[in-house]
């Protein structure tokens, strides 16, 4: 699913590394890339959010296009986060967590962002997007969440490390299905059994971390007793330091 080999394109400054993998989608590009740039001038996270896209940081996205079922293809956010994490790790930071779904932490700040989008193929199948922003040499001061930087890693260094840790564990999922990824994601998870809430957009929850489910979706543990499944949301803590 990610080819650590496939070919690189750097560019010093573009819109976002993701629009130009959806620009190539919707041309009907096939071939595999891994896009790279030292700037971005329209950064952007999950539900549209602004990422700041400042030089010296790590932006790039692995453009290609996947023909099984789209439900195999959300759980390669999973991939993502575990290989930011090694990166995470690389660097020397502690501790490193996952929050659901893929938040990278270092001590409970957010040191990347990940987002997967996708579309249909004009040739057939799904193109997707993985982009991946890691800050390295700065972390933006304006943030509404506490935020790091694995300020001990190069861009090129962090980037050679991300395409061999995202293809391995890419390679774990192709091979072994989702259930060494969940085992290695919940021994990272980020507030286990601890209350939250998810902001669903239509209603908002209130519970406890119950863990991953078999499919990648959020455990919530009601106050009742029951557990609801979270396949989208997003999550809040009450130790964070933002609501």
């Amino acid at each position: 699913m990610i080819d650590a080999a496939a070919p690189v394109l750097d560019v010093d400054e573009i819109d976002s590394t993701n629009a130009e993998a959806q620009r190539r989608g919707e041309a009907g590009a096939r071939d595999a890339v891994w896009l790279r740039a030292a700037a971005q001038t329209a950064g952007r996270g999950r539900r549209g959010r602004r990422w700041v896209s400042e030089r010296g940081n790590l932006f790039t996205t692995y453009y290609a296009v996947f023909d099984k079922p789209p439900a195999e293809l959300a759980r390669l956010s999973f991939a993502a986060a575990l290989a930011v994490a090694d990166l995470a790790d690389a660097a020397g930071a502690a501790p490193v967590t996952l929050k659901w779904p893929n938040d990278v932490l270092v001590d409970g700040a957010k040191c990347a962002g990940i987002l997967l989008e996708s579309g249909a193929a004009p040739g057939g199948g799904l193109w997707f997007a993985l982009g991946v922003g890691v800050n390295l040499r700065s972390a933006p001061d304006d943030a509404a969440y506490p935020v790091a930087a694995l300020s001990r890693l190069t861009v090129d260094d962090a980037f050679a490390r991300l395409r061999r840790s995202l293809a391995a564990w890419s390679a774990r999922l192709d091979a072994e299905g989702f259930a060494p990824l969940r085992t290695a994601w919940l021994a990272r998870a980020h507030g286990l059994d601890a209350p939250l809430r998810v902001d669903l957009g239509r209603e908002v929850l209130h519970g406890s971390h119950g863990g991953l489910a078999a499919g990648g979706e959020l455990v919530l543990r009601l106050p009742d007793g029951s557990e609801r499944l979270i396949s989208a949301g997003e999550v809040f803590f009450s130790s964070d330091t933002f609501t």
